[in-house]
Formats: C-alpha cells, structure tokens, sequence
C-alpha cells in the first residue's frame, strides 16, 4: 500500500484547495442567505444563483466530476486519489455540488455508467455529467424497517410494454429540488422469489410522470436542506415505459450493492473533511478564549480531548485510504469488509469531533454562528444512512468469524 499522491491528484488537490478559498469559503454566507432570501418570499425550493455561479467556475478550471474511477466521464481517478479531494470538498456544505460531486447524483451517474443503456445514458446521465439536472434515488420506505432492503415492499408490475409503480418513498433526497428531473426508484418485481435477493429492480422514474406526488419535507435535526430536501414521495399508478427498466428484473439488489459502496466511501471521506474543520475551529477557539485566568488551549481537560480528535481522525483517514485501495485493487466486493468498517468509524468519530468542538465553543457552539450544528446533524444522520451501523458491524463480524469456519 503505498498513500503518496500522485503528481497528478497533488496537482488537482492544490487547484481545489484554491477553488476553496477564493470561491468556496467567500460563498457560504451568501449561499444560506439567499436560501432565506428564498424562504421568505416563498420560494424555499428555488436553486440559488451562487450555487450556479460556481459551477460555472468549477467547470472552467477542470475541477468537475472526480468521482467517477477509470471512466472516460469523468476524471479517471482511482478511489484513493479521489479520497484526499473528497475530504476537501467535505470541508463546506456547498462545496460537493460546486464540482458535480455530490449525492444523490455521484451514486446514480455510476449506476447509469455501470449498468445503463445507451438510450439511458444519452437521456439522463449526459446532463447529469453536465450539472444541467439533477436526480434523486427513491429505496427507503417509512412502513418498513428499510435497513433490511429486503424488506422492501412497493411494486413494479410489468403491463405490456409499461411498468406500473405503487409504493411510497422517502429521504428520497434531491427529489424536493426543481432540477430533479429523473428518480432510480427500487421495488419488488418479483415479490415470490424464493431468492429474496432476486425479487428487486431498479427503474428510471422522470419526475414528471403522473402520479409521482411530493407528500411532505422531512427535515433532518430541524433542517429542510433547502433547495435540496429530503421528501417522502408517493408513487399511485405510476406507468413508465418497460425501456427504463435498469439491467433486467431481479438485478436490483446487485445494483444497490453497486451503487452503495462507493457511496458510503464518498460519505466518508466528505465527512472527515467537516470533522477535520470542526477540529481547526475547536484549537482556533482554545487558542483565543480564556476562563478562569487561562487560555482554553492551556487547560488539560482540553489540550486530552484535541489530541483525542486529531488521533481519531487520523485513524479514520488511514481506515479510508485503506478501503479506497482495496476496492481499487479487488474491487468494491473484496473491499466489502473494509467499506463497512470505515461506514462505522468515520461518521461515529465525526460525532465525537464535532460535539467536542461544540462544547467547547460552549453557547456558541448550538447556534447556527459556526455551523457545528448541521455538521453535528450530517455526522449523526450518516450513522443510519447508507445502512446504519448495526447493519454494518453485523456484517464485519460475520465476515471475519467466516474466517474461522472448519471445512
């Protein structure tokens, strides 16, 4: 294993980190204001014009679809030279959408990439590359315990040369936002297979198809991520055309695992980027407030906790770069372990960063003043999205006590 960037990503990542200052950082005030700007004269779920004046640049200095590995779309870079600038772009909220790198949209371009037809392609994943639409995926159900995707109840029935949807979604995030043109929506085709993992598919729902309806904003912590949104959407006798079927019938089990295993990666390099920022605003504060007649950065109690988050942090990137190289090297399902385990660790450390942080910035910390409290909201949220972390300890241990089965 060898984690020397190359000259290449060494160039891309100091042509980010200036992306960063000069554009990024400058915007972010203005970003959440315009949001309210928006919310108050009723348009809560317009796009912001800073969020397209920086694609726009983004574009135009090449900083525009890293994620995708070994593809001709998109920068070619390997997961592990993807992984130090999707750390940077994890720093700000706005940042992954700037250069087209962020989700829901990275996890359903590779799935169009992966396992789409050429009329699929050409329909839906050239303007996605494009950041002309968006798009939202459409698998977690509120009457069911999700976690178990096996679980999944709505339908996708064949009817001649359509396919008719029932069933209701949610956290279907995107789907709020007016350039969410097209949903991957996952469902039972065949609901009496004996294999429960051959009875899903996954098919191309536009958002404009009668019968797709937005039934309410589920906010996360408070927050309605606005343009953005993570809604519950509801699907009545919804028909789209057999052709928008992806891979086959009984393939979407295989596409999630797919889909979901760079997604939880991406997750969590993102995520060590916001933890890594909580943590240099946490030793800027310490460095700068005094109680009892000492700096905070001269107190034990705090000087044990910031060396406490720089060695978890530290031990959440290696386990990253670690699974970006094996997933390179064996690929996604050899690296499934190593995926797991890193979905466990980044987001759990990241909570313990970034509620340190808060607690030393003390009242300030609970306010919207620093952002720790949506950091805090994103951390805790993605130890349940993408599979909580009971789902995925499960999965390690049953992969590593294999190892001790006498055959």
């Amino acid at each position: 294993m060898d984690f020397e960037l190359s000259p290449r990503v060494k160039e891309l990542q100091a042509r980010l980190l200036a992306f960063m200052d000069e554009h990024v950082y400058p915007n972010e005030a203005r970003f959440f204001a315009e949001v309210e700007a928006n919310k108050s004269q009723g348009r809560a779920w317009t796009p912001t014009r800073v969020m397209e004046e920086l694609k726009a640049k983004a574009r135009a200095t090449g900083l525009w679809n890293l994620f995708l590995p070994e593809s001709e779309h998109g920068a070619g870079l390997t997961n592990l030279e993807y992984a130090p600038l999707a750390e940077i772009t994890g720093r700000s909220h706005i940042a992954p959408e700037a250069i087209n790198c962020s989700a829901p949209d990275t996890g359903n371009m590779e799935v169009l990439v992966r396992y789409g037809n050429e009329e699929q392609k050409r329909r839906w994943l050239e303007p996605l590359l494009a950041g002309e639409i968006r798009s939202g995926f459409a698998m977690t159900e509120p009457a069911v315990a999700s976690s178990d995707a096996t679980n999944i109840s709505a339908r996708i029935v064949r009817d001649g040369e359509h396919y008719v949807i029932n069933g209701r979604k949610w956290w279907t995030s995107g789907a709020a936002d007016p350039r969410c043109k097209v949903l991957i929506f996952m469902g039972k085709t065949d609901p009496d297979n004996p294999d429960r993992h051959r009875q899903q598919s996954m098919i191309l729902v536009p958002m404009d198809t009668p019968g797709v309806r937005l039934v309410r904003h589920v906010p996360v912590f408070g927050y309605l991520d606005e343009p953005h949104g993570h809604p519950e959407v509801d699907f009545e006798n919804v028909r789209v055309p057999a052709s928008n079927l992806l891979l086959g019938e009984g393939r979407g089990f295989e596409i999630a695992q797919g889909r979901l295993g760079p997604g939880r990666i991406h997750h969590c390099m993102r995520m060590l980027g916001a933890a890594e920022r909580a943590l240099e605003a946490m030793c800027r504060r310490a460095m700068s407030r005094t109680a009892f007649h000492k700096r905070l950065a001269e107190q034990g109690v705090w000087r044990e906790r910031i060396a406490d988050a720089r060695m978890k942090l530290d031990q959440a990137r290696f386990l990253t770069l670690h699974a970006a190289w094996k997933m390179d090297v064996a690929g996604n399902k050899a690296a499934q372990k190593e995926i797991a385990m890193i979905k466990v660790v980044a987001p759990n450390v990241a909570c313990q960063v970034v509620d340190q942080a808060i607690q030393l910035f003390g009242g300030a910390g609970v306010t919207d003043d620093f952002g720790l409290g949506w950091a805090y909201a994103s951390a805790r949220t993605l130890r349940i999205a993408d599979g909580p972390d009971e789902v995925h300890r499960n999965h390690i241990a049953k992969l590593e006590l294999a190892r001790y089965i006498t055959r």
